[in-house]
């Protein structure tokens, strides 16, 4: 049972980066295309599920400090800028794939973001240096990677108070392991896919 999601959540991805680019639906690069690696799990946010999540986040995006953990396509981190994010930090492994991030940066002329090929748990496993205010985290699949993502964050000072959290996950992973001080404020599912926003109160007596 668990290995037929996995091999399906794996033909997913497959078939969402088929294209070869990822589309910034709303803001100043409005219809703008950029290529993405034709590369194993690499798994853009679709634009639909991208679209509701901005939705989500059309009072807030504007003038934050965002990081995007595993930003693969950068396609979150990109639409965030294009709504006028004040600065976007995008984390990236692969090495490959972050030299394709600071090209498209390059190619939008964005001199608000920074691209560190890193791996996103050793990044976060040192002291923050300043909070951010908006954190993607779209890590590959069945590698339980969002425990240890939230918990590195919340322990290390990444974010600020109110700071809003988005995490898209396998549809049947456990929200019990996100730190109990994060408030659910808004979820979908999407087939096998679940996307949700929380709400972190660094200050627990709030």
């Amino acid at each position: 049972m668990v290995n037929n999601r996995h091999n399906k959540l794996h033909e997913k991805s497959k078939k969402l980066i088929k294209s070869g680019f990822i589309r910034i639906i709303a803001g100043k690069w409005r219809g703008k295309k950029l290529p993405v690696l034709d590369k194993e799990g690499l798994r853009p946010t679709t634009d639909r599920n991208k679209e509701t999540l901005f939705n989500w986040l059309m009072h807030d995006i504007r003038d934050t400090n965002c990081l995007d953990c595993f930003s693969g396509s950068g396609s979150l981190a990109f639409e965030a800028l294009s709504r006028s994010a004040q600065h976007v930090t995008l984390l990236e492994r692969d090495t490959q794939a972050a030299s394709q991030l600071q090209v498209n940066l390059q190619t939008l002329q964005a001199n608000n973001a920074q691209v560190i090929a890193t791996d996103s748990l050793h990044f976060l496993n040192a002291q923050a240096q300043h909070p951010f205010d908006i954190v993607f985290i779209d890590p590959p699949f069945m590698q339980g990677l969002v425990k240890p993502c939230c918990e590195l964050l919340t322990k290390n000072g990444y974010l600020s108070d109110n700071a809003l959290i988005y995490i898209e996950t396998e549809s049947n992973l456990s929200s019990d392991q996100l730190p109990s001080h994060w408030q659910l404020i808004k979820e979908k599912s999407a087939g096998q896919v679940r996307f949700q926003l929380y709400r972190a109160y660094t200050n627990r007596n709030k």
